[in-house]
């Protein structure tokens, strides 16, 4: 399993954010990547993807974090 939490703030622009990734194997041996995202504090939005292997959730996970990352948030 492997979770991740990023954040973007930027006060000037009242933007408090966050985005989480986690990915873990379900009852059926298939990985799942959830994602959370929305404003800290507040409830959020979530989807569930489901993947036949690791290899394949986790290059998602990489994906997608680098993607945020790119958009300003940042590891916590």
């Amino acid at each position: 399993m492997k979770t991740l939490y990023l954040e973007k703030s930027i006060p000037a622009r009242n933007c408090q954010r966050y985005y989480r990734l986690e990915a873990a194997p379900d009852l059926f041996g298939h990985w799942v990547l959830r994602r959370a995202w929305g404003r800290i504090g507040q409830a959020g939005c979530e989807r569930c993807q489901s993947f036949t292997d690791r290899n394949a959730a986790m290059t998602a996970l990489n994906k997608l974090c680098r993607r945020k990352i790119g958009r300003g948030y940042v590891l916590s």
